[in-house]
């Protein structure tokens, strides 16, 4: 359904997945990747949100390289070029608008979903809805002041990774009237969303799901 575009990132070139639904281009969301890459867990996110009427792009944040190995993965997760992912990000939001001719929602896994919230706040008004599903990275801050989409926060009950931020974030979102939902999906474990891995929760993953289709629905 989708294909490998590129577009402008800082001067530079980036590259990243492109789905666009058979009506033409919709409602564009931003796919960004969990920790192992751009690979055929994140293309097949895109698809589906094609599949419902969005035009979906998931930039290649790590340019190519595609890991399996968690040890790998994590040593990928803390080398990763945090101003470089941010010039990526933004330029695949650019993209995104310039092609479906309005604002776009941000979404990511894991590492991703992290990243789909700090492109959101250093995006401003360019990304109109955000959610990140149980998303960490000890690199990465988020400037709350600048954050005008409403955030959705998908959390597994059990991910020692994430939740101990959960509060905080709260915490931040509260003090500044941002709008916010957070749901936290009982009996579940961090990454329970990837159909692909050892801790993935069909009945969870399908209620967040249509929270998500809901979420972005609502507010682009």
């Amino acid at each position: 359904m989708g294909e490998i575009v590129s577009f402008a990132s800082n001067g530079g070139t980036a590259e990243g997945y492109l789905a666009t639904p058979a009506s033409g281009p919709g409602k564009g969301v931003i796919v960004i990747q969990e920790w192992w890459g751009l690979n055929g867990n994140i293309k097949g996110i895109a698809d589906r949100f094609a599949a419902e009427g969005f035009t979906a792009l998931a930039p290649d944040l790590y340019h190519g390289k595609v890991i399996n190995e968690p040890d790998e993965a994590g040593k990928a997760l803390m080398a990763l070029n945090i101003p470089q992912a941010e010039k990526d990000m933004r330029g695949a939001v650019t993209y995104l608008k310039e092609l479906t001719g309005s604002a776009v929602g941000a979404i990511g896994f894991c590492m991703g979903g992290a990243l789909a919230l700090f492109a959101a706040c250093s995006n401003g008004s360019d990304v109109a809805a955000c959610a990140d599903f149980y998303g960490g990275h000890p690199a990465v801050k988020f400037d709350f002041d600048n954050l005008s989409a409403p955030l959705l926060g998908i959390w597994a009950e059990h991910d020692d990774f994430v939740n101990p931020n959960v509060p905080g974030w709260r915490a931040e979102l509260e003090k500044r009237n941002k709008p916010f939902e957070f749901h936290t999906y009982p009996g579940t474990h961090h990454a329970f969303f990837n159909d692909q891995g050892d801790a993935y929760s069909a009945d969870a993953a399908a209620d967040a799901w249509q929270r998500t289709l809901a979420h972005f629905n609502a507010n682009l």
